[in-house]
């Protein structure tokens, strides 16, 4: 596929919100050093959730809606691909193993007339995730080796074939 891989953390852990944030901080400090290139950031451990609110979801999703927050936030540019899913096909108290995000994931979820922040706030990553079709659902897989991260960073410009 052509991207060149890199390890982002291998015992990734710590709470899903502040654990998105540093990955789209990353991502935004490798475009501004000119890194123009398809690029996969790998990671895998586990990370927490905080429970304040109500709704459903679990670490993966909350790390996946979270970053698709924080992108927005930090604005970063380009596109991109954020995947956070559990080996074993569960997250939480779900059918889904986590999220699918990407740049357009926020714009999906207000044209399904939900606000995504008030969502997160709420623990409520499953019903955002699912209004902008960005559920991973796998079904159980028999392993349980991690939780996977991925983020895909796409050239902001295409380089042109001579």
């Amino acid at each position: 596929l052509g991207y060149q891989t890199q390890l982002y953390d291998a015992h990734l852990c710590g709470e899903a919100r502040i654990v998105a944030e540093a990955w789209v901080l990353a991502a935004k400090q490798l475009r501004n050093n000119g890194i123009n290139r398809t690029l996969a950031l790998v990671a895998g451990g586990e990370t927490t959730v905080s429970l304040k609110g109500t709704g459903r979801g679990g670490r993966n999703q909350e790390l996946a809606l979270a970053f698709a927050l924080a992108a927005q936030q930090h604005n970063l540019t380009g596109n991109w691909t954020f995947l956070s899913g559990g080996t074993d096909g569960r997250d939480g108290p779900t059918d889904a193993t986590g999220g699918i995000v990407d740049q357009d994931s926020l714009t999906r979820m207000m044209q399904a007339d939900l606000n995504p922040q008030a969502l997160l706030n709420n623990n409520d990553s499953y019903r955002a995730l699912q209004g902008s079709q960005d559920l991973l659902i796998t079904g159980a897989t028999g392993t349980n080796v991690a939780d996977l991260q991925i983020l895909l960073l796409h050239p902001t410009v295409i380089p042109t074939l001579l």
